[in-house]
């Protein structure tokens, strides 16, 4: 009997930790298209009271990084634009130290039926406690990748991966096939 309760044991741990491993992801709605989040990344409940975040998640850090990333999905009603939305974004970004510009690069993606902008932003973030803030707090050797289209309505839907540069590099490929699946 104690053979059958420790085989039944290790057979009930086996099943559990395939059914981990075959977790499918989280199933994210963006500007009326679906696509499936990789299984390691780590949902999040939206932190703004606005609405506006859709969804959020945390990205396990890279060895010898301090913070994890987080990717954030937006759909803004009324957002103002593509344009404004770009340089709201480079806006939250300083040089390098040692350099004399923010390094960004910037290139036409589709999403969807959607042109959507990629941009992707490398220097010292500039964290503020809200948006508006005249007072930031400066995280260097960051990067934010930054996807942004506008749907039928005149919503502007946007996506973000942000964190240490290791970090986003590390998760970019993932990021950048979710962003792509969007249908």
């Amino acid at each position: 009997m104690r053979i059958v309760t420790t085989a039944g044991f290790w057979l009930l741990m086996g099943l559990t930790a395939t059914a981990i491993a075959q977790d499918p992801g989280t199933v994210v709605e963006w500007a009326n298209m679906k696509s499936t989040a990789p299984a390691g990344w780590k949902k999040e409940t939206p932190t703004d009271k606005l609405g506006l975040r859709k969804a959020q998640f945390k990205l396990p850090k890279a060895e010898g990084d301090k913070d994890d990333a987080e990717v954030v999905v937006f759909y803004t009603p009324g957002g103002g634009g593509v344009e404004a939305n770009l340089k709201r974004q480079l806006d939250t970004f300083a040089p390098a130290k040692g350099a004399d510009k923010v390094d960004s690069t910037r290139e036409k993606i589709q999403v969807g039926k959607y042109n959507a902008v990629y941009l992707d932003i490398k220097g010292t973030f500039l964290k503020k406690p809200f948006p508006m803030a005249k007072e930031s707090t400066p995280f260097p050797d960051y990067r934010q990748i930054y996807v942004v289209f506008e749907d039928e309505s005149g919503a502007v839907a946007s996506v973000w991966l942000r964190g240490p540069a290791k970090t986003v590099e590390k998760h970019k490929k993932d990021f950048d096939a979710w962003v792509k699946n969007f249908k």
